[in-house]
């Protein structure tokens, strides 16, 4: 189940990177586009040199007192980061069909200019204060980094 669900995660995120690619100025594409506005005022369009997959499962995914303070240290720690392009904070629709995983309490997906600007980020000191302030909240975290196959 864990390698089919590794297969469906890439799958899925290669056609949303295709979307993205896309030269066409097509109704699907531009709201791909939107979607992934960034949280911050500028309108940057998805960098697909680099894409950093983050998943959380809580400890209490029913507590909304950490999902606050989840949101808010997130939040804070991107805007202030000086590498994330695009910023796309989620949480799981419930699922519809036996493929679609919807046991983790958030998803986080941003892009990157290069591997060197995602490692850049991961030594931002807002990085390490987001970490030391919500690494207590979860139980696991998954990471998928990914390069484009142009």
């Amino acid at each position: 189940m864990k390698i089919q669900l590794h297969l469906i995660i890439l799958f899925i995120f290669s056609i949303f990177i295709n979307s993205c690619g896309q030269k066409e100025s097509t109704e699907s594409t531009t709201a791909v586009e939107n979607n992934l506005i960034s949280s911050k005022d500028s309108h940057t369009a998805f960098n697909d040199n680099y894409a950093h997959i983050v998943y959380f499962w809580f400890k209490d995914p029913t507590n909304e007192e950490d999902k606050q303070l989840f949101e808010k240290s997130l939040r804070t720690f991107l805007d202030s980061s000086l590498y994330a392009k695009t910023q796309f904070i989620g949480t799981p629709p419930v699922a519809t069909r036996e493929v679609v995983d919807d046991s983790f309490t958030y998803n986080l997906v941003l892009s990157f200019d290069s591997a060197k600007d995602q490692q850049a980020y991961q030594d931002e000191a807002a990085h390490k204060k987001f970490i030391e302030e919500c690494a207590h909240l979860w139980e696991k975290v998954i990471v998928y980094d990914a390069t484009s196959i142009r």
